[in-house]
């Protein structure tokens, strides 16, 4: 079934000499210009919104290339890196500022021997043994909304909350500090504040990671944060710079992209009888359900930077050294060449969970297991408790104004007939 259309893009350039200009509108229907790219080849030179210029990769093939390309770098510090954020200083302040040392911006070694200490951490099996408390704070949260009103805002009284409470459980981030940490991450991803605001909550929530680490080497509790502080990678210790960097993409991946998933999953299903009949009943059809929304509406719209450290051929087109690199995995998981009907929801889908929400390579997202899981669970829980929930006659939900995230600022939704 098609529930999402797409049209050209308003005041985007047509000449493919000519950057591909994304206009405002790009953030209420990223689909239209995605759509508008694919004309013209799978690999563009874009302006982004924020009036930066590099390289935007829409094609499935080429952004699974990109991800694994030798001459592509995350590390702030390569040339490649140092030449494109001079050519984009306005743009760009978060990454080369208070998140330099985010996981995310390491290349290998570093990035080796800093991921092995999570993966035992978010495998499948680890993450298994979590279901339970996610089961038990979703029933919480559900029990509580019912006194809300007969319309709730999902995204605030449910999806927003339950992932938080899990990421900032796993951590050891006190209750009380949970609601700054929210407030923190909403104003880091959005688009919509000034980069003078974004930049003082990024410095703010430096701030307090490190205040985190320091309490907690002192006063080490059950918590994944004690564990890293106390583990240690080939005999070393990690450096305090190192647990900042794992603790920062924890949080903020962990806590954005599975509040977003839950989100974009129940905006999905509601708009959609046919789908809501199918999971209704068979609740075995969820992470099928699941694993399609995370190709047709990602919670994660673009990559964070890449740089090119060498002169590369991607896609057939030649980029220089020292471009800016953005992968569009909402892009890529709409490309027709690797799925059919690309444009159409399909919880049958063969070939869905070759989406690259979660990316891919080296740098594959280590929180996936947890994600999938609190999707799962958080749909499945709330489908059974509320099964005649519905999209609120009156309000629309309203999409968020950012270029990195794919997820809804509001989502007011009818609980019962």
């Amino acid at each position: 079934m098609e529930i999402e259309t797409t049209t050209a893009a308003d005041g985007l350039a047509a000449d493919p000499a000519r950057p591909f200009v994304l206009s405002p509108d790009f953030y209420r229907d990223p689909q239209s210009a995605y759509g508008a790219l694919r004309t013209r080849g799978p690999v563009n030179r874009v302006t982004f919104p924020d009036g930066s210029t590099g390289w935007l990769i829409t094609g499935h093939a080429e952004a699974k290339a990109a991800f694994g390309h030798p001459g592509i770098s995350k590390r702030l510090g390569s040339a490649g890196a140092r030449a494109a954020l001079e050519a984009n200083k306005a743009g760009h302040q978060l990454q080369a500022g208070p998140f330099e040392h985010m996981l995310v911006f390491y290349d290998p070694p570093e990035h080796t021997r800093l991921r092995s200490l999570l993966t035992k951490a978010f495998s499948t099996r680890a993450v298994r043994g979590l279901a339970p408390r996610v089961t038990e704070i979703a029933d919480t949260l559900l029990t509580e909304i019912a006194a809300a009103g007969e319309v709730v805002d999902l995204l605030d009284r449910y999806a927003v909350p339950l992932s938080m409470s899990v990421i900032c459980e796993l951590l050891g981030v006190p209750n009380p500090d949970r609601a700054r940490f929210q407030s923190w991450s909403t104003v880091i991803v959005s688009s919509e504040h000034a980069a003078r605001d974004r930049m003082t909550a990024a410095t703010e929530f430096v701030a307090y990671i490190d205040h985190l680490i320091a309490t907690r080497t002192t006063e080490p509790g059950a918590d994944l944060l004690s564990e890293l502080i106390a583990a240690g990678a080939d005999g070393e210790r990690l450096t305090p710079r190192e647990l900042r960097s794992m603790v920062l993409v924890l949080l903020v991946a962990g806590f954005e992209t599975t509040a977003n998933l839950i989100g974009n999953a129940v905006v999905t299903l509601l708009s959609d009888k046919d789908s809501r009949q199918q999971l209704r009943g068979d609740a075995t059809r969820i992470p099928a359900f699941i694993e399609e929304v995370l190709r047709f509406r990602s919670p994660t719209s673009e990559t964070t930077f890449r740089y090119t450290t060498t002169p590369i051929t991607l896609g057939g087109i030649e980029i220089a050294a020292g471009e800016l690199i953005v992968v569009s995995v909402a892009g890529a998981g709409r490309d027709p060449r690797r799925f059919a009907d690309a444009h159409l929801f399909d919880i049958d889908r063969p070939n869905n969970t070759e989406h690259l929400a979660f990316g891919h390579g080296i740098h594959f997202c280590v929180g996936a297991p947890l994600a999938r899981m609190q999707g799962c669970i958080g749909l499945e829980q709330l489908l059974a408790r509320y099964p005649d929930l519905a999209l609120s006659p009156t309000d629309e939900p309203t999409w968020r104004t950012s270029f990195a995230i794919r997820g809804l600022t509001a989502l007011p939704v009818r609980l019962r007939p």
